[in-house]
């Protein structure tokens, strides 16, 4: 919920109350989703259920979260990327901005009584891509980011 609002913040136009209400009811909308689709013993049970996507069709857990603060599924399509799939599993948040994007991961935590997360080799790379807005070669996603 935080990468997608920091996403809307990047993007400008939304003020920081709306994003805070934005990531609650997000939060609180995947949650209730989640529910009974969450298995930290198997994590990758029901991980399909558990895609957060943006392919043309605007995901309804991110739909509902804005309808909330009074943002129309047209104008999340301008602020957001026309490509986005985020996977929410048990230990482990990974998204993807395009098609044919790099898998970046947001959050990892070691499985209790398992070995120890490594060391990701690739996040330096997947920072800097979501910065730039990678996407797949059809469709571009530009972000702009002005300082004072």
């Amino acid at each position: 919920a935080a990468f997608v609002t920091r996403l809307l913040r990047a993007a400008g136009g939304v003020g920081e109350e709306q994003l805070r209400c934005f990531r609650e009811c997000l939060q609180e909308a995947m949650r209730e989703h989640y529910k009974h689709h969450w298995f930290p013993l198997v994590p990758s049970k029901g991980s399909g259920y558990r895609c957060i996507r943006i392919n043309h069709k605007m995901d309804p857990l991110i739909g509902k979260a804005a309808g909330m603060i009074g943002l129309s599924h047209e104008r999340l399509f301008q602020l957001l990327p026309s490509e986005l799939t985020l996977w929410v599993d048990p230990f482990e948040v990974s998204y993807r901005i395009g098609e044919d994007g790099s898998i970046c991961v947001l959050y990892e935590s070691p499985q209790p009584g398992g070995k120890a997360a490594k060391q990701l080799e690739s996040r330096t790379s997947c920072k800097e891509e979501w910065r730039i807005g990678r996407s797949s070669p059809s469709k571009s996603y530009n972000m702009m980011t002005v300082s004072s």
